[in-house]
């Protein structure tokens, strides 16, 4: 309770001698029939000047339907645009829904097209800017679990001549919206001009848009394009998977993948290689999507497919993965003693000295009154399929400080990768979070789909007076 005065003491039984094995908790996705499946559905922007000048970013001259030129297509030409390549390889999977939209992006009206209505948004190299109305619906369909696929230029490429390039125009977009403007993406877009080079992909097995259903992802291509600076620090889960030749770490990415709320994100630094050379009469192309030296189009197809929470299919159907609701955290109420978690000594405990949530077992991290650190793990892998993963648990911290205004001993919850390395904190509480009883504390980790990671509890305690942090009740849900 607030305002205790004692050290903690281990006053009932204490389980010890924890920490030896983490278990991985698995929830396995089902194949079914493309045919039964929901279509994922993706809207190709071409309202904001995607055809300026030698440009030709659509999927199909048909439109908002490209099903109207041709409803059963089997090559690139069957449907004209320099993305044909790109729509026809969607729709020969049977998994996909695609539209185009030409009128103003909206979220939560009642048009066709409305954002509402799709899974992932496709800005293939915006020429004008996006209104603040745009902006706003933009970054709510992400926020909300929409994926956004942004596809830059080179800087000067001002195909409509307005002052504007793809590179500002999608800077505005994350930097000047309603929703948050404090950098979401943990990423910036360089003011670059790069002539020629094809960027490497990381080695990254398990990475679902490196080796995804349509294929492994090697190379790209840039023939004047751009890269991104990453910013870890503002958004933790911002990863570069292809870099410009000489770069590494948070300079120089081509090719960049994020989270921002339940949504996800993917930049890529040049249209030229989602270009497959054919087009409507007079627009001079280049074939990137062909290109030989690199592997485009799995590229393209695997980030489709991420962004739209249909990794994991496993044969490239787009749409054949489900996911089974479930909690998956092992042991969340503690009263198997030390079974999947791996603790410090004491940790997991029925001591009098605090009060379990429900039932006899909680954690109790620190509380000695003296410098000590006490951690508490367990790893778990969130399905792929599942589009929400949400990990709870309550807290009910107790302390004998008296400040105000000091943190003096800290609880850090945070998410690491298999190798300990930590890829985001989730929040960091301390004895100024002191309160009676229990408060429940939640996150959204759908961003972490697809992959194994250990959820961490780390108590920080100074050398005078306690602070408990005490924890029960968890669960990481996902659908």
């Amino acid at each position: 309770m607030l305002g205790l005065t004692l050290p903690r003491h281990r006053l009932g039984a204490v389980l010890a001698g924890l920490g030896l094995v983490a278990a991985g908790v698995v929830v396995q996705a089902t194949a079914t029939p493309a045919a039964a499946a929901t279509p994922h559905r993706i809207l190709f922007d071409n309202a904001h000047a995607e055809t300026a000048g030698n440009a030709d970013w659509i999927i199909s001259t048909s439109q908002p339907d490209p099903l109207g030129q041709d409803s059963s297509p089997s090559a690139e030409t069957d449907w004209t645009g320099a993305l044909s390549s790109w729509g026809v390889a969607l729709q020969k999977t049977g998994g996909y829904s695609l539209k185009t939209s030409t009128s103003a992006l909206t979220y939560g009206g009642s048009s066709a097209t409305d954002l509402s209505n799709f899974d992932t948004l496709v800005l293939p190299e915006p020429n004008t800017l996006f209104t603040t109305a745009e902006k706003t619906a933009i970054m709510t369909f992400v926020k909300n679990g929409g994926g956004l696929f942004m596809i830059s230029d080179h800087t000067g490429a001002d195909r409509n001549n307005d002052g504007e390039d793809a590179v500002e125009i999608l800077n505005d977009l994350m930097t000047n919206n309603s929703v948050d403007s404090t950098d979401p993406f943990g990423f910036s877009i360089d003011s670059l001009s790069i002539s020629s080079d094809y960027p490497s992909a990381i080695s990254d097995s398990s990475n679902p848009v490196l080796h995804g259903s349509f294929g492994t992802v090697t190379k790209s291509l840039i023939a004047s394009g751009t890269t991104a600076t990453l910013k870890p620090a503002d958004n933790a889960n911002v990863k570069g998977l292809l870099y410009r030749t000489g770069y590494s770490g948070n300079t120089g990415a081509f090719f960049a993948t994020s989270t921002f709320g339940s949504g996800r994100v993917a930049f890529w630094g040049d249209s030229s290689p989602i270009d497959d050379g054919t087009g409507q009469s007079g627009n001079t192309l280049y074939d990137g999507w062909n290109d030989s030296g690199a592997t485009n189009a799995a590229l393209a197809l695997n980030a489709t497919e991420w962004l739209s929470g249909a990794s994991g299919s496993g044969g490239g159907d787009g749409g054949g993965s489900t996911c089974t609701s479930a909690q998956l955290l092992g042991n969340n109420g503690f009263e198997s003693g030390s079974s999947t978690w791996t603790a410090s000594s004491g940790v997991i405990t029925n001591s009098s000295g605090e009060s379990a949530r429900t039932g006899s077992y909680f954690a109790w991290l620190d509380g000695y009154g003296s410098a000590r650190t006490d951690t508490l793990s367990q790893s778990v892998t969130v399905p792929s399929a599942c589009t929400t993963a949400t990990l709870s648990f309550y807290l009910h911290v107790d302390t004998a400080e008296t400040t105000t205004s000091t943190a003096y001993d800290t609880l850090k919850v945070q998410v690491l990768n298999s190798s300990g390395t930590v890829l985001g904190t989730l929040a960091t509480y301390s004895n100024l979070n002191a309160a009676s009883g229990y408060t429940q504390r939640s996150f959204n980790l759908a961003g972490y789909a697809g992959q194994t990671v250990t959820l961490k509890f780390t108590g920080t305690e100074g050398s005078t007076l306690q602070t408990s942090f005490v924890i029960d009740d968890t669960a990481l849900n996902v659908s």
